[in-house]
């Protein structure tokens, strides 16, 4: 099994989403383990001196003037996970738990925190073992970090709290009589170490790139699929003209649409008509799709900045210097996840649009509303109202949470970025997305039937060919249920992405906007 090494390696989102998935094993070097000793020498050192220092010896946030006795170390470690764990609402997804956890560890492994390496080890032991603590989505005001939520992922380790095994809930002091084991114990700092950080809402970022990813892959497939059955013109992704207005996610969309649609029969058959210039929603579609990439592209990377990051306060440098600064802040990476929850939000408004041009019957061959007797049968207008439905929800969700601060700590943390907030979102929009672009498929589709027996490209035909393997042409209204839920799982499971690669992979795009638009 391929390896990664915490402290040391460069973490990306594909690596922690592979060390989730039990793919990729972490592991901690010979050369990282004394750098980790060597921090918790460091806090020891300190604790002896007697010297103050925030959250090792004294209380937390407004309490930071409040000394605490050398011998109350390890009981004010403990209380502070116990306190501060008050989040909210129903438990985040496992998966975003175990990143969580995974994140946390690169983190602590820097050897800037002081915590022990038997803690790092702990951990570690819940994520090989699947072991996952319970964590509330509500409570972050991402800073000082996302306190609640790292809270509730790290009481597990004194015992406490709830843990996911195999999707059973279970209180961990079952868990650990089950495999022997004690809970830790503790040394000065651990605690503010743990729950001091950007974990939550990185997680939240990390699982957000791989998915905006997939949606970006399938709307372009999607969109040009429409375009076929639509009879849209070719021309507006020719390379010439994007050379003119060189953004990058512009560029990369054109190319990629060009590949799929270059040689189609069924474009090739209309290539004279009288039609001047195609509606915005496929004409525009390097401008829309583009502008979301470039926003896909800086999620990445800051997310990858913050993951390979020292995130917690106060830092250890040395045992004559410690920094309590901001590192916990949340703005660096809440403002681009807001920023991304608009630009996803944006691909699911272009995406009904063109839902609703599919409906119009102002293609020739293409009948209004996709179905051939109608008046008797609705055909497919309803669709176009879930995806308004889901386009406007989306719009609520675009206001961003970083554009709110609400003080907390007696004043003591006055301005918090929300960016607990801004990923839970984020998350919540690319899902809604993802119904909207498989009704969109779904219309494509149908679209395309009318225009046999001329034939697309050979990406697009096996793309047509998988999607009716699930979801038939149809001709008379029947309940839509079981069609819509096949075609999200196909939007969701990345598989037209897949298929599309295998058969037609990106000849025409340019290497160096594949490297910086398809890695992550």
């Amino acid at each position: 099994m391929e390896k990664f090494l915490y402290g040391s390696g460069h973490l990306t989102s594909s690596i922690a989403l592979a060390i989730a998935k039990g793919e990729v094993k972490g592991e901690i070097s010979a050369e990282v383990k004394a750098a980790i000793d060597q921090s918790a020498a460091y806090v020891r050192q300190i604790v002896e001196r007697g010297q103050v220092v925030y959250g090792i010896n004294t209380g937390f946030g407004p309490l930071c003037t409040t000394l605490i006795d050398a011998d109350q170390t390890q009981v004010l470690q403990e209380n502070i996970l116990k306190s501060h764990a008050v989040g909210m609402g129903e438990p985040i997804a496992n998966d975003l738990a175990k990143v969580m956890l995974i994140l946390k560890v690169h983190a602590l492994a820097k050897g800037f925190s002081g915590v022990q390496y038997s803690t790092l080890e702990r951990i570690i032991w819940h994520i090989e073992q699947d072991v996952i603590p319970v964590v509330p989505k509500q409570g972050s005001v991402g800073a000082s970090g996302d306190l609640a939520p790292l809270s509730h992922l790290f009481l597990p380790l004194i015992g406490l709290g709830k843990v996911n095994v195999k999707g059973e809930i279970y209180t961990t002091a079952d868990i650990l009589v089950q495999h022997g084991l004690k809970p830790v114990q503790l040394g000065a700092k651990e605690g503010l170490a743990l729950i001091n950080g950007t974990q939550f809402m990185a997680a939240h970022g990390v699982k957000a790139v791989s998915e905006f990813n997939r949606v970006l892959q399938n709307a372009d497939i999607i969109a040009a699929l429409m375009i076929e059955g639509l009879n849209g013109s070719i021309k507006p992704f020719f390379s010439e003209l994007h050379q003119l207005r060189p953004h990058a996610g512009n560029r990369y969309v054109a190319s990629n649409i060009h590949s799929l649609l270059y040689g189609s029969a069924i474009l090739e058959s209309h290539k004279d008509c009288s039609r001047v210039q195609d509606p915005y929603s496929l004409r525009c579609i390097p401008q829309v799709h583009g502008a979301s990439r470039n926003a896909w592209l800086h999620l990445k990377d800051t997310i990858e900045v913050e993951i390979n990051s020292v995130t917690d306060n106060p830092v250890i440098i040395n045992d004559e210097l410690t920094i309590s600064g901001g590192s916990f802040h949340g703005q660096s990476i809440a403002l681009p996840l807001d920023y991304a929850t608009l630009a996803v939000s944006e691909i699911g408004n272009i995406s009904d649009r063109r839902v609703y041009l599919s409906l119009e019957g102002q293609t020739n061959g293409v009948p209004k509303l996709l179905m051939k007797s109608t008046g008797l049968n609705s055909g497919f207008m309803i669709l176009q109202y879930s995806t308004a439905a889901i386009a406007s929800e989306n719009k609520g969700l675009c206001f961003p949470a970083s554009a709110d601060s609400i003080p907390t700590s007696l004043g003591q943390e006055d301005h918090v970025s929300m960016g607990s907030i801004s990923g839970r979102k984020l998350l919540q929009v690319i899902d809604n997305v993802d119904k909207i672009l498989s009704i969109e498929l779904l219309c494509a589709a149908q679209a395309k039937d009318y225009h046999h027996p001329l034939r697309s490209t050979p990406a697009l035909e096996a793309v047509h060919e998988r999607i009716r393997q699930f979801i038939p042409h149809i001709e008379s209204d029947q309940p839509m249920e079981a069609l819509l839920t096949n075609a999200l799982e196909l939007v969701k499971s990345g598989e037209l992405i897949t298929l599309r690669q295998q058969t037609n992979p990106q000849q025409d795009v340019e290497t160096a906007l594949v490297e910086r638009f398809d890695t992550f």
